[in-house]
């Protein structure tokens, strides 16, 4: 732990959390002096393989490319659709249009901010090729009940679990589910980080590679194959989206510590949740934390944007996330009305959530809440 009078509380909304063996491990690839895909990056995807109790996963840059390979590798192009949640990040949205394929947007649960199977069915259309649901918060999205109709139709299920590293479905990790392609983002400030980097988990060993394959500019040598021959084979176009090693190693830092990570952000979401029991006018995003390791903690508040600045202006490092991608100028070809969609982006805000905060951190900003509600006026 950090000493206290360096740690970023509430001063800011989100922070990356380090366990003391990251540099080391960073310093041993750049003593090395072999920077890109190298078995270091290779013990990381066997590493997050056993963690998720699956047979292979895939290391890429970021979760972004991890989102637009797996579109890619499940056959995604011009003139497909994907059905896809507009209450996420932007890169859930470049990463479609990307492959030259249509987002069409779809509501959310307004408890959970993820989105429903009926929602999804009432979707579909002849061009749709994927579903992308967004593990918004850390909850795992079941669509189970769909799964059939969706395979039937030759529809691929990406999750995007940019917040759901180590969440679980029923008793099963997410990424463990072998029906659908999993995507991970390893980024800054996510539940695991490597400074920068994503991960892919596909279904079968041919998806597997056709990943790999696209995932270092079609190249069907590995780096050191390549190193001791004359030539290499290009089979197929593709993408520089290799995770380095130097990211690698701080993930291969972090994941032995992974419990400890589930254990410190259940413990500080169920301290948020506690408190904020008894304030008025104020909803709790629910991540479903007894199966979650929470990467958010999201309130519905009435006056958001003033409750926001005032929050502000005492020091507490509340955001948004997200504003709504339909209405975005750059998306504007693909809008649509979604009323209860538009309705949540004007009440959402997201507390400091970051494992530096301990529970008078948490506290400290449920009273800074109750005090902001109090001078906007709340309820009257």
């Amino acid at each position: 732990m950090i000493p206290a009078f360096d740690r970023p509380d509430a001063t800011r909304n989100a922070s990356p959390y380090l366990y003391g063996k990251e540099s080391q491990a960073v310093a041993a690839v750049l003593d090395s002096g072999h920077y890109g895909h190298t078995d270091v990056t290779e013990a990381f995807e066997r590493g997050v393989a056993r963690f998720l109790d699956v047979p292979d996963a895939i290391a890429v840059s970021s979760g972004t490319a991890a989102l637009h390979t797996a579109l890619v590798a499940a056959g995604v192009g011009p003139g497909c659709e994907v059905i896809v949640p507009s209450m996420t990040f932007c890169a859930t949205i470049q990463a479609i249009l990307a492959c030259g394929a249509n987002p069409r947007f779809v509501e959310v649960d307004p408890g959970t901010l993820c989105v429903c199977p009926e929602d999804v069915l009432n979707n579909l259309s002849k061009t749709t090729t994927a579903v992308m649901p967004v593990l918004f918060g850390g909850r795992a999205v079941d669509l189970a009940p769909i799964q059939d109709l969706l395979a039937e139709r030759h529809i691929t299920v990406i999750e995007d679990a940019a917040h759901a590293f180590g969440s679980c479905l029923d008793s099963q990790r997410v990424g463990a589910d072998p029906a659908v392609i999993t995507c991970f983002s390893f980024g800054p400030i996510k539940n695991l980080t490597c400074g920068q980097g994503g991960m892919i988990v596909p279904r079968t060993p041919d998806e597997a590679q056709k990943i790999r394959d696209l995932r270092m500019l079609g190249v069907v040598e590995s780096a050191a194959e390549r190193a001791t021959s004359t030539a290499y084979q290009v089979k197929t176009a593709g993408f520089r989206y290799q995770m380095s090693s130097i990211n690698a190693a701080i993930g291969n830092a972090q994941l032995p510590h992974f419990a400890g990570t589930e254990a410190d952000r259940k413990l500080l979401w169920r301290t948020y949740r506690d408190s904020l029991n008894h304030v008025d006018d104020v909803t709790l995003v629910d991540v479903d934390v007894d199966h979650s390791v929470p990467h958010l903690c999201v309130v519905r508040v009435p006056h958001r944007d003033q409750v926001f600045r005032h929050m502000k202006s005492q020091g507490i490092a509340v955001g948004v996330h997200y504003p709504p991608n339909h209405l975005q100028p750059a998306f504007a070809p693909w809008s649509r009305q979604l009323p209860m969609t538009e309705e949540i982006s004007r009440q959402i805000m997201s507390l400091p959530f970051h494992q530096h905060m301990d529970g008078t951190d948490a506290h400290r900003v449920v009273t800074a809440l109750e005090q902001a509600l109090a001078a906007v006026g709340a309820g009257r």
